[in-house]
Formats: C-alpha cells, sequence, structure tokens
C-alpha cells in the first residue's frame, strides 16, 4: 500500500520462552526498513510514524478472515483488480 503496511505474523519467543514483545517487533522492523528504504531513496531521516494500528488476534477471530482481508487491501484502494496483481503482496499458505 502506498500510505500503510499489513503484516500478519507470529511473535517468536526468546530465550527464556517469553514472546518478544510487539513494541519490540515493530521498532526493530520499523528501523530496520526505514535505514534500508532511505539508503536507496538517498534520503535522511524519520520515515515511519510513531504509531501503529496494531492488533493481536484473539482466540475467536479467523486467522483465514483477517488474510483475505488483507489481501483484498489493495484491490479496495483501487490499486489493482485481483489479489494476485499486486507485485508487494506475499502471503504463505495456512495450513
Amino acid at each position: 500500500m502506498p500510505d500503510h503496511a499489513h503484516l500478519l505474523f507470529t511473535a517468536l519467543r526468546d530465550p527464556d520462552g517469553w514472546t518478544f514483545a510487539l513494541p519490540e517487533i515493530l521498532r526493530a522492523i520499523k528501523g530496520t526498513s526505514a535505514r534500508s528504504i532511505n539508503k536507496l531513496s538517498e534520503r535522511t531521516g524519520p520515515l515511519w510514524q510513531d504509531e501503529s494500528f496494531d492488533h493481536v488476534l484473539r482466540g475467536d477471530e479467523s486467522l483465514r478472515e483477517t488474510i483475505e482481508y488483507i489481501r483484498q487491501n489493495p484491490v479496495r484502494k483501487g490499486l489493482t483488480q485481483k489479489p494476485e496483481d499486486y507485485r508487494w503482496l506475499w502471503v504463505e499458505q495456512v495450513t
């Protein structure tokens, strides 16, 4: 998406068995991607907003429905006719 990104993932656990905190994960993703994007575009400075609109799926929420919502986002925004045609979309098969 030109103005936001959707990520759906399962957090890993640290050596003590605790799940890594979402703010830690997002900070790492935003930091690494901002450095790479800034380098490629030959610019400096902030890239991502400080805010994120995160959501943890609960037991009663459908993983498949969430994946489909993310897949359809470029279609709803008029960027493509089919999700498969959006070049920035990657979905791993859910079993």
